[in-house]
């Protein structure tokens, strides 16, 4: 089978195969990459950011048709499909409205007589190697700061999300960027390797699994490379008390099957206060009861759509399976469809042992997996108690009394009476094994640019 392809996930069909690139094709890419950043740097950023505001527009433009092929390549339903264009036109829109400014030269008091100016400046050509839970999302969020920036953009999209890869090098070349400004690259593991070793690629940038985020790191520091990267989570969210049990549920629950729950930040461990504990499972079960597989295109109510492929949905069978065999109990759904598609209804889970593997494992799938705690420095114990570090949430009728709690979490991004606060301008990131640097908002600016001190003496 070939490494690029579209395998619809709801039926298991391989529609279209595509090759990956000759070495030859690679050392092209790279030459026009270098010399398409000789170029596009020397346009002002202003410039720069008119191109960009005309890749948010086209995305806008062609949100329907953008959905329509993640939703037969990885399975999202049509309706999530035009959400995640949305989103991803209003952050590279952001970058071109605001990252001129965002990247302004800034004076600093100097001890030395003169004027000390720092600039930013781009690095040069840059690598993406990008998942498929959100193919344009993810995207949008590295390449358009770098784009305005000066940076140039080489892709590398996962393997099962070829023609939305192909669509948004179409879009970026159609809206002005220079041919080699952003290139898709149909690239093998080891040409992933060659490329970052590479002298005219200056960094990397990775959203994916721990384990490929260990691979790419190394390959970055080996070479000297700067990497951004953005792995797994298992988020906590936890629930101290509520005026409305059934509402915090419900959110929790929409929040955790939203993509298949293919989602980085999803709730991946809801922690929950005894008293209001068992309303809350019940909840939670309810939501799940009832539920049929749908076709992503044509969604119904009480639908789920496939997750990626059908080894990842006996992959969290499996894992869901080893949980219970260590003494959790599933208290609803968990059923693995029959045949080729990736259907795997989505399930409620609880009493996973603390002392388990299963406990620090993060489930990359619709599982809402619930603890019993019965203090607040037992919820906060157990939300840390975790190799991840990527967000969290808690929940209060005393927002006090969640803030206190919040700022002790070990995680990039803190949540009070939210599960997951995201836009264009708030920066996404996290600690310990969920990686490091930041996408999004001004920090996103930040991660691939020469700081560049600029000093005259009086």
């Amino acid at each position: 089978m070939s490494q690029y392809r579209v395998q619809n996930p709801a039926t298991g069909e391989v529609v279209e195969t595509f090759e990956a690139a000759t070495d030859q094709q690679i050392e092209q890419l790279l030459t026009t990459a270098d010399a398409a950043y000789r170029e596009w740097r020397e346009q002002s950023i202003q410039e720069r950011a008119a191109v960009v505001r005309r890749v948010a527009q086209l995305f806008e433009e062609r949100k329907e048709e953008l959905a329509r092929i993640i939703a037969q390549e990885m399975g999202k339903p049509l309706s999530e499909g035009i959400e995640e264009v949305g989103f991803a036109a209003s952050i590279i829109n952001y970058y071109g409205v605001h990252g001129p400014s965002l990247a302004v030269a800034r004076e600093i008091p100097s001890t030395v007589p003169g004027t000390a100016i720092i600039e930013n400046r781009p690095v040069g050509a840059l690598l993406g190697v990008m998942p498929w839970n959100f193919p344009y999302y993810q995207v949008a969020r590295f390449a358009a700061p770098n784009l305005v920036l000066g940076n140039t953009i080489l892709l590398k999209h996962a393997e099962i999300c070829p023609r939305s890869a192909l669509a948004i090098h179409q879009i970026m070349e159609e809206a002005g960027v220079p041919v080699g400004g952003y290139t898709n690259v149909f690239a093998t593991h080891d040409q992933i390797a060659a490329i970052i070793a590479d002298a005219r690629v200056q960094g990397v940038s990775l959203t994916g699994s721990e384990r490929a985020g260990s691979i790419i790191g190394e390959q970055a520091g080996r070479h000297l490379k700067k990497a951004v990267l953005e792995l797994g989570g298992t988020d906590p969210m936890i629930v101290l008390d509520s005026h409305d049990v059934a509402s915090v549920a419900a959110d929790a629950w929409n929040f955790r099957v939203f993509n298949g729950g293919q989602v980085c930040n999803a709730n991946k461990r809801m922690i929950v206060m005894d008293d209001i504990y068992d309303e809350f499972v019940a909840q939670l079960k309810k939501l799940a009861d009832g539920l049929v597989a749908g076709d992503p295109l044509n969604m119904p109510e009480s639908a789920y759509g496939p997750l990626s492929s059908r080894d990842a949905a006996e992959g969290v069978n499996a894992q869901v399976q080893r949980a219970v065999a260590d003494g959790a109990t599933l208290e609803a759904g968990g059923v693995l469809s029959e045949g080729p598609g990736a259907y795997y209804s989505p399930a409620v889970l609880t009493g996973v042992p603390r002392d388990s593997a299963s406990f620090r494992e993060e489930i990359f799938g619709p599982v809402a997996t619930v603890f019993r705690v019965s203090s607040d420095e037992e919820a906060l114990e157990l939300a840390n108690d975790s190799d991840f570090g990527l967000g969290g949430a808690v929940f209060s009728t005393d927002p006090a009394r969640a803030e206190r709690i919040a700022s002790r979490l070990d995680a990039g991004m803190t949540h009070v009476n939210i599960i997951a606060a995201e836009a264009a301008e708030l920066p996404f990131g996290g600690v310990k094994r969920s990686g490091f640097g930041r996408e999004m908002g001004p920090l996103g600016m930040g991660e691939f640019v020469n700081k560049r001190l600029s000093f005259t003496a009086k």
